[in-house]
């Protein structure tokens, strides 16, 4: 199979050609938007970053976005260089500049910047963050759903780099994600280091069982903002939910399966090691639930 897609993959938009992206204070065109190779992002992946979605001309769950954010500079020790507020004034910045009122990506980046010398130590990055929004025009286009392939690669443990940090270190994911291309899938099922079901190489990942929805307990995964939102959705409207330890053999007898993410919402699952899952189609707990978070992201945005 090569009709490869991904679960980022959007319609084609033209105006992304004219976009102004925001580069430490300064809106520049997308071919003049360029940091130094001295960057200690590109040099390193040391950065975190944040994706946020544009609805009715809201940033949706914008605060918890934020925060985690925030919380991710403070767990590398990386000092943003300015407060909440002037991150939403960036943001809204860069929107107004590119007149984006609804389906639109951001994408906040930082880094611990420019270093005086190309090695590692973190005391060399002298002329402060970096700091990068990119911002397109974005509506997701999936034509059919999502084939998965588990994968070696594992989502590791806290003490190494803790699965957890939305960090730009993404190496181990990139991997998972090309052994899951070259097994003729779209994207990687990654395991905890236990052997349980985790998450995907960019999405969390929920299985549906006789009407009940099952996630990972969320030890070694991004606990994401949208699967939060599914969960949440779950307790609120009658659907069984649970965050438990679950295998292989409990997913590939799964009714439904999707995935979650802030650019897709709810993306589903058709097929995982060449097993198709139900029907191999949108099942009805998933459509379900991509309705209910359709009318919350309405009430939050409206």
């Amino acid at each position: 199979m090569t009709d490869h897609q991904t679960t980022h993959q959007a319609e084609e938009d033209a105006r992304n050609d004219g976009i102004l992206i925001y580069v430490d204070g300064q809106l520049k065109p997308k071919a003049e938007a360029t940091v130094s190779v001295y960057d200690s992002g590109f040099m390193l992946g040391d950065g975190v970053w944040e994706g946020l979605r544009l609805y009715n001309g809201t940033w949706a769950f914008v605060e918890e976005h934020i925060d985690r954010l925030f919380e991710a500079a403070k767990a590398i020790d990386l000092d943003i260089g300015m407060g909440r507020a002037g991150v939403m004034a960036a943001l809204e910045q860069t929107r107004e500049a590119n007149g984006m009122l609804t389906d639109a990506h951001a994408r906040l980046m930082v880094t611990r910047g420019v270093k005086h010398r190309p090695f590692q130590h973190p005391a060399l990055s002298r002329s402060g963050p970096t700091f990068v929004i990119i911002m397109e025009h974005s509506q997701p286009k999936l034509p059919r759903p999502i084939r998965l392939a588990t994968v070696p690669h594992l989502r590791g443990l806290p003490m190494t780099q803790d699965p957890k940090l939305n960090s730009h270190s993404k190496l181990n994911c990139i991997l998972a994600c090309i052994a899951a291309e070259k097994a003729g899938a779209d994207e990687a099922l990654m395991l905890d280091l236990h052997g349980f079901v985790n998450t995907t190489n960019a999405c969390n990942f929920f299985v549906v069982k006789k009407g009940a929805v099952w996630t990972s307990t969320g030890d070694y995964c991004m606990n994401g903002i949208t699967r939060q939102k599914v969960i949440d959705l779950c307790h609120t409207n009658g659907i069984p939910c649970f965050e438990r330890n679950f295998s292989l053999v409990d997913t590939y007898s799964a009714d439904e399966a999707f995935l979650t993410g802030t650019f897709g919402a709810q993306t589903p699952v058709s097929e995982i090691d060449g097993r198709t899952i139900g029907t191999g189609e949108l099942g009805p707990v998933t459509t379900r639930l991509r309705a209910l978070y359709k009318d919350l992201v309405e009430s939050v945005t409206a």
